[in-house]
């Protein structure tokens, strides 16, 4: 084993095992994986800035600015206080419908802004019908997380797989060409919610409290702290409200239809929005969220350092030896499952990096082709649902709901297994190999 691949192993185990403890937000702990591996020659700074450059980082921050726009706008809050004031005339049934059109809007904005709005509404609305909030909240959760997987912009996960995919000589994806199998995903996983996994959560304890909740928590998509940071809700802007919709749809349909790039499309809409105060420059940087674009960034780096000094290969070599006389579906079966254990314990960021180039690996390898194996590793990244702290989400859901850490358990792992189950049949039908 050479210095650089004894370097990039020694810090890919460091960066891992920080991440899994938790005491140390995700971003720096990425940051100085990344500067130490610039540091030790085992990559050159032109690759550093290479991978704080990248498209996916770029497409990631403006469409944050973009949504952030709308939420400062009120439209978000008034969608969301509307869709509940009128579905909670239907009791329950109401309520499971704006679980339902919370998902659907994550698969376009920021599930967690979306969340912090929704998730008091839906627990006050329960509490007046005399239902319990707790057969709600986890649910919102998770339908808004599957709901991001629904588009390539749905979530962050999705636009890094794909900046990965393209490094590795793959032809990109576009916006919905992965919306068949996140729909059917998303859609077995609600039908489990709403026939099985909501009476659990109505029958569990609830003269139990969860440990006492604390607002640097680590999860798996970065730190949360004040919720304060993450959603606004003020009264409606009607001009701002009517061009900060008009420029996102602009940009969705600008990538959807192959006019540029969502990294061009998502950047000249965040630069429009500013040049026609919709939002100021300085609200354009609140709603950044460099956390996550750090933590992403961070990670690339050493993704790349695995992938170059050759411990992706060799590390690919051994699994592909063993996956390879079982065939391709149960290779994706495998690489699904192994993504949907990986991403309870660290950030989608991490298990997306490490995982992509070895699914393309491990397709090329077998002769099929690589787009199953991708679009696994973007259904899988992304469900982190057996603990409270695998997903921002989950996290604020924990606090308000008054959970107990094994309520995620009971509901989450099964979850887990049956949109595992969802997607591996519902791949292939779309994806053939």
């Amino acid at each position: 084993m050479s210095f650089n691949q004894l370097a990039a192993l020694i810090v890919l185990v460091a960066v891992v095992g920080v991440l899994i403890h938790g005491r140390i937000r995700a971003e720096i702990a990425a940051l100085t994986a990344a500067a130490s591996l610039m540091v030790l020659g085992v990559v050159r700074p032109s690759e550093v800035q290479g991978a704080f450059a990248s498209p996916a980082i770029i497409a990631l921050a403006c469409l944050f600015v973009i949504a952030y726009a709308i939420e400062l706008s009120g439209l978000l809050g008034l969608l969301i206080r509307q869709a509940t004031k009128l579905c909670g005339r239907l009791g329950s049934a109401g309520l499971w419908l704006v679980l339902v059109l919370c998902g659907g809007a994550s698969a376009f904005l920021n599930n967690t802004p979306i969340v912090v709005l929704a998730a008091p509404v839906v627990k006050d609305v329960a509490t007046s019908l005399r239902l319990s909030p707790k057969r709600f909240l986890i649910p919102l959760s998770y339908i808004t997380i599957m709901g991001g997987t629904c588009t390539l912009i749905g979530t962050s996960t999705n636009l890094l797989v794909n900046d990965m995919a393209r490094n590795a000589g793959q032809p990109v994806f576009g916006v919905f060409e992965i919306t068949p199998v996140g729909l059917i995903v998303a859609a077995t996983g609600g039908i489990y919610l709403f026939l099985i996994g909501g009476r659990l959560l109505t029958h569990s304890d609830r003269s139990a409290r969860p440990a006492p909740y604390e607002p640097d928590v680590q999860t798996g998509d970065g730190m949360l702290g004040d919720i304060g940071l993450f959603a606004v809700d003020k009264p409606l802007n009607p001009r701002k409200a009517m061009l900060s919709l008009g420029v996102f749809l602009a940009v969705v349909l600008a990538a959807a239809v192959g006019i540029t790039s969502i990294a061009a499309a998502a950047f000249g809409g965040a630069v429009l929005l500013i040049l026609l105060k919709v939002i100021s420059p300085e609200e354009a940087y609140a709603g950044l969220r460099p956390e996550v674009l750090l933590l992403i960034a961070g990670m690339v780096v050493v993704g790349l350092a695995i992938e170059l000094t050759g411990l992706a290969a060799a590390g690919t070599a051994l699994l592909i030896d063993f996956i390879r006389p079982f065939g391709p579906l149960a290779a994706l079966a495998i690489l699904y499952g192994v993504t949907l254990f990986a991403t309870e314990f660290l950030s989608n960021a991490a298990v997306a990096v490490l995982v992509t180039p070895v699914a393309v690996a491990l397709a090329e390898s077998l002769g099929v082709a690589p787009r199953p194996f991708l679009i696994a590793v973007m259904m899988a990244a992304s469900a982190a649902f057996a603990t409270p702290f695998g997903y921002q989400t989950n996290v604020l859901v924990f606090q308000l709901g008054e959970y107990r850490y094994m309520d995620f358990v009971r509901v989450g792992v099964p979850l887990n297994v049956i949109t595992w189950v969802a997607g591996v049949v519902a791949i292939p039908i779309f994806f053939p190999f």
